[in-house]
């Protein structure tokens, strides 16, 4: 459940974000509270007057997409395809990986942002955008972002793409203190999920 405290909450980060990155308070002209408000009535996230709060919509399974119980496969977006193709070809990652990855992390949805701050179509940390010299906010940038990201854990761990999924979400030394997929539900789910998309 989402409480409209929470979704405030999420709000006044994203407003910290934005500053942190110089990123104009509006999106397409609209400001971007306005903008934010109209994408979370769309999605459902919040609430309706009377009401404490919503469930938060769920994500598109490729399962669901394959067996025709939803309108679309998110990734079946065209531009979002191209981008995960360049950004594949750009740094040598399987592009059935990086759509797996967006899968999971974000249905494909470059609106969405987590309860811990985790922007965009890949999910990416401010920290970690930042590190990666990608603006998380422009949906180009976030994917080659995430696939950038995801080269790394490749290669930090030897191809294994076990592991490197599961640094992923959990971070590479998590990954590195147990030798593998850390014990934590969260991630191990997170791995199934990917893994299940990917093959």
């Amino acid at each position: 459940m989402i409480s409209l405290s929470g979704i405030k909450a999420v709000q006044a980060r994203i407003a910290e974000i934005q500053e942190e990155f110089g990123i104009p308070g509006s999106v397409k002209g609209k400001p971007f509270q306005q903008a934010l408000d109209e994408e979370l009535k769309k999605t459902g996230a919040v609430p309706q007057e009377g009401t404490q709060a919503v469930e938060s919509p769920q994500k598109t399974t490729a399962a669901q997409a394959a067996q025709g119980t939803v309108e679309s496969y998110p990734l079946a977006d065209s531009s979002l395809s191209s981008l995960v193709q360049e950004a594949s070809a750009k740094f040598g990652v399987d592009s059935k990986l990086v759509s797996a990855v967006a899968e999971v992390e974000s249905g494909g949805n470059q609106a969405s942002v987590s309860e811990a701050g985790a922007i965009g179509v890949m999910q990416l940390m401010p920290d970690t955008a930042k590190a990666l010299g990608v603006n998380p906010y422009d949906e180009k940038e976030n994917v080659e972002g995430g696939a950038k990201y995801l080269r790394q854990m490749l290669d930090t761990f030897g191809g294994d793409v076990k592991k490197a999924v599961a640094a992923y979400n959990a971070g590479p030394q998590a990954v590195k203190e147990y030798g593998g997929v850390p014990p934590y539900r969260e991630t191990q789910n997170y791995v199934n999920k990917v893994l299940d998309i990917y093959q």
